[in-house]
């Protein structure tokens, strides 16, 4: 049996449980003063182009919201779960001009493209700066940043996601009750699945070329993932009638991925199919 539940301020946390991932964002005001406070409200934006971008929800009389609309930058750092007192302690609602990092085991590094400093004890970084900032009536502030570095402790660097998820040991923010009892969990055991690929037949059925393709490129094509596969292929096939062609080379999808910001590293990410 189901029951509706009626939907009210706060619904994000008191009713709909929604994991999100813990951050404590750094900021300076436009007197150069630092402030920290935990946020989960954020979501990648633009994840393909050259232009990465982020999407992150304040309250719009936050210390940190004013912060970015005054200087236009800030960090994205994410602790650990051995840090949450110490996230904790940056969700206290201090005076506007107090440090919380000082009441913290956090220790403040350069961050390499913004002024607002990054927290060394966070293995995976994102320095901002602004892009668009949206007002919601009677809500949210939603800032829309560009990613305009991403750091991460050398140790995890060449690590792959597996190895990564268990070194890095993020906390997953659980929602809160009463704005007061705050609940996390710690990612100690993680399921891994593999996708498989759909039969070669099915994979030929959906794929409906409207050009001719090499061989090369046809191979390079069926590499990529099948969810975006048919989207490749018809942006491919654009990008060659752009340039008079009837036949798609290998060369039109490395031009493709180029304008997208996808060097040869990125492409090698998909270098081995899946098993159907």
């Amino acid at each position: 049996m189901k029951k509706e539940i009626k939907i009210k301020p706060f619904w994000y946390s008191d009713i709909w449980l929604f994991p999100k991932l813990i951050t404590v964002i750094t900021s300076m005001d436009a007197e150069g003063r630092l402030n920290a406070a935990p946020y989960s409200h954020i979501m990648q934006y633009d994840v393909m182009h050259k232009k990465p971008r982020m999407m992150v929800g304040f309250r719009q009389d936050s210390h940190t919201f004013q912060n970015i609309c005054a200087t236009g930058e800030f960090v994205i750092n994410c602790p650990s779960a051995d840090y949450l007192p110490d996230v904790m302690e940056t969700a206290r609602f201090y005076p506007e001009g107090i440090n919380e990092l000082e009441h913290t085991r956090f220790t403040t590094i350069p961050s390499r493209k913004v002024k607002p400093p990054s927290l060394a004890e966070c293995p995976q970084i994102a320095e901002c700066t602004v892009d668009e900032i949206v007002n919601l009536e009677k809500s949210s502030g939603i800032v829309f940043a560009n990613i305009v570095a991403i750091v991460v402790d050398e140790k995890i660097a060449d690590m792959d996601r597996g190895q990564r998820i268990q070194a890095m040991n993020l906390p997953v923010g659980l929602g809160d009750e009463d704005r007061v009892e705050y609940f996390y969990g710690i990612m100690d055991n993680v399921v891994h699945h593999t996708l498989k690929e759909a039969p070669e037949g099915y994979q030929a059925a959906k794929l409906k070329t409207a050009l001719e393709w090499d061989e090369p490129a046809m191979v390079a094509l069926m590499k990529v993932p099948a969810m975006v596969r048919n989207m490749v292929m018809t942006q491919t096939e654009k990008h060659a009638r752009s340039q008079g062609a009837t036949r798609v080379t290998a060369t039109h999808m490395r031009e493709l991925a180029e304008e997208f910001g996808m060097d040869e590293a990125v492409l090698s990410r998909f270098g081995r199919k899946a098993d159907g």
